[in-house]
């Protein structure tokens, strides 16, 4: 058995531990035994030295252990990287068939038992960010891994991420395994669409509102269709194909915008959806003072809320945000409200969304609570695994 130096915590401490959480903070540790240089694996153990389960150490960063295993037994090597990837992998290709989606997050970090890892499938690319020390250091196995169990046509790293400079990382971005072109098309749900894995948001595409997208189908036939913050186009592209008789999308990117006129042409939906670029909160003014009106509007905003200090600046943006899209809806119109934002949780979301209506002078049926797509699974005993937020409601 291998000798791990230990990391004894504060008596009550383990709790959290036993009941799945990945995380243990630096506050948390009562003492270090033994030699351990950042990145190494150590063996966790409650007050009593009561050996608990085995994880990265990192003494630099807040968090100063993730777990991996809660087997102190189990050996952390290139064989258990194996078992772990091969295991996420297994629920993937349960959930997906190629015919309809060729895209999907093959390992979700801490929620598949594998901290500081994300993996995304896009056609024949992977694209990996490894976001923590430890996993920095098993770099090698991990690519040697994907390689044997998923014959990549090219792997590409996108760890250019702010949590790498708390694990004392610098960002890294490029070719791991060279696969000629950075831009690939992806099928979801029966649609194709434009990822450009270099330049684009994440890993290039966002995998997690697969299908929430999905849900469209419901609801938009011949619609009029409001997508802000569209990016690429994934959501208006959904309410055309669907049946959506005009669809708008606006953002801010110019980019983003480029890849989704490439995406309405792709799909040959042009006719039907165009996009603008915009700054949303004062393009919805704009259509408001024009008497404009939608049917049908998708609000899926980038992560107002980014820790908790930022909360309460977060809460107006929503507020306002959505107290514009209701008064731009018809009587009985339709309202896909998303926050990815960990911190804004589902109740408070709730409260706001309430506020917003009593503002409008409209009142809110509940038709759908959704989340992330099935490929990010939430880790019972990590909350945090579970940061996608989406209402779908009828707008009175």
């Amino acid at each position: 058995m291998t000798e791990y130096a230990r990391v004894r915590l504060k008596k009550g401490k383990e709790k959290r531990v036993l009941l799945g959480h990945p995380w243990v903070y630096r506050t948390d540790v009562e003492v270090l035994r033994g030699p351990a240089d950042p990145g190494d694996v150590v063996l966790l153990e409650n007050h009593r030295g009561k050996p608990l389960a085995l994880g990265y150490y990192n003494p630099n960063s807040v968090i100063a252990v993730r777990v991996l295993t809660q087997n102190p037994k189990e050996r952390i090597d290139r064989d258990f990287f194996l078992r772990r990837i091969q295991q996420a992998l297994e629920l993937r290709l349960k959930l997906f068939r190629e015919a309809t989606t060729n895209a999907f997050r093959v390992v979700f970090a801490e929620a598949d038992l594998l901290p500081g890892l994300i993996v995304d499938r896009f056609a024949s690319l992977l694209v990996v960010q490894f976001l923590t020390l430890g996993m920095e250091r098993r770099r090698g196995d991990i690519v040697e891994v994907l390689e044997d169990l998923l014959h990549p046509g090219g792997i590409y790293e996108r760890s250019d991420v702010e949590v790498r400079k708390k694990e004392g990382l610098e960002e890294c971005v490029g070719w791991i395994l060279p696969g000629g072109s950075p831009e690939v098309v992806i099928k979801e749900n029966n649609l194709a669409f434009f990822v450009d894995v270099a330049r684009g948001q994440k890993t290039g595409y966002f995998l997690d509102q697969r299908e929430n997208r999905l849900s469209l189908r419901r609801y938009v036939q011949g619609a009029r269709v409001l997508d802000c913050f569209s990016y690429t186009g994934g959501f208006a592209i959904h309410a055309a194909a669907f049946g959506a008789k005009e669809v708008l999308g606006l953002d801010i990117s110019e980019s983003a915008v480029a890849l989704a006129r490439e995406n309405a042409r792709l799909n040959r939906l042009e006719d039907r959806v165009r996009f603008e670029v915009a700054d949303v909160f004062e393009a919805l003014r704009e259509l408001l003072k024009k008497g404009e009106r939608f049917d049908l509007v998708v609000l899926d905003p980038p992560a107002f809320v980014k820790g908790k200090e930022a909360l309460e600046g977060a809460l107006r943006g929503y507020k306002d945000i959505n107290l514009l899209a209701m008064k731009l809806l018809v009587p009985s119109g339709i309202l896909v409200t998303c926050s990815c934002s960990y911190h804004f949780s589902e109740e408070l979301f709730l409260e706001v969304l309430q506020e917003a209506s009593q503002d409008a002078g409209r009142r809110l049926q509940i038709l759908e609570r959704r989340g992330q797509a099935q490929d990010h699974p939430v880790l019972v005993g990590y909350p945090e695994s579970r940061y996608l937020k989406c209402f779908i409601l009828r707008v009175l």
